[in-house]
């Protein structure tokens, strides 16, 4: 066999190198392009009542679909909102940094069984997101999510986490003690479980509801809506454990065509 030139070999080889080494900056200017597409998208959920200092309270972070008038979030973000106080209003935030916004909304459908929340808006629509197909979701895929983790401490500010889906899994919630194997948790262990995307993530409190898209094509797969606690509730924020859950695009969906 013929031994090719030294100087072919050595071109090639920094051909390939050059190759591999430009393929995460192709990525990442991907993901910068996407992120600044769904910003406009993203939306913070919380409540506003004028006697309240501060007036507004920020609960989660939400996402505009389907019509631009629809924001998708997850049940749990709005549920202490189902007996709130006449003067309060659920709403949404828009803008960014000191200068968001608030605008108002309704609670149009819940799905607590798949911790989802379907809010309605009036007026002119927002930009929406598109979702993908949660059934083409596979282990070890790129993802990214968008939110408000800490909130609106320092104002409206998007963050952007990548994520990488570790495993698709059948949504378990076990009780710590036999004593907690209540009633109403004997039926929800009685139900067929259904399967949600653990990802390798860090997220926070304020993350609940973010879209969680394809850092190449922005369509959203799932939305994120746990994480994995180690120890005392407090730890989601000093420690956080780096496991986080998302719902699939498919119960966002459902609960979207039957609230046409």
């Amino acid at each position: 066999m013929k031994a090719l030139p030294l100087t072919f070999s050595s071109a090639l080889l920094s051909g390939l190198i050059l190759a591999v080494a430009s393929a995460p900056c192709l990525a990442d200017q991907a993901l910068a392009q996407v992120i600044a597409r769904v910003k406009p998208s993203i939306v913070g959920v919380g409540s506003l009542q004028a006697t309240r200092t501060p007036p507004m309270n920020f609960l989660g972070t939400g996402f505009v679909a389907g019509d631009g008038l629809s924001v998708l979030t997850c049940a749990h973000v709005i549920q202490k909102l189902l007996d709130a106080n006449p003067n309060e209003v659920i709403g949404i935030l828009t803008g960014q940094g000191e200068a968001a916004q608030f605008r108002p909304a309704k609670i149009q459908a819940l799905d607590t069984e798949h911790d989802l929340a379907l809010l309605r808006l009036a007026g002119a629509p927002l930009p929406a997101l598109a979702l993908g197909d949660a059934g083409t979701v596979r282990e070890g895929q790129a993802m990214a999510f968008t939110g408000f983790p800490l909130g609106t401490l320092l104002g409206l500010h998007h963050v952007t986490h990548r994520a990488t889906v570790s495993s698709l899994t059948p949504v378990v919630r076990p009780s710590a003690t036999a004593q907690r194997l209540d009633t109403r948790r004997l039926a929800q262990l009685q139900k067929a479980p259904y399967t949600v995307f653990q990802l390798d993530a860090t997220a926070y409190p304020g993350s609940s509801g973010s879209p969680l898209f394809d850092p190449e094509t922005g369509l959203v797969y799932g939305i994120v809506n746990m994480v994995y606690v180690k120890g005392l509730k407090e730890a989601a924020i000093t420690a956080p454990s780096g496991i986080t859950y998302a719902i699939p695009g498919s119960h966002m969906q459902a609960i979207l065509l039957k609230n046409k």
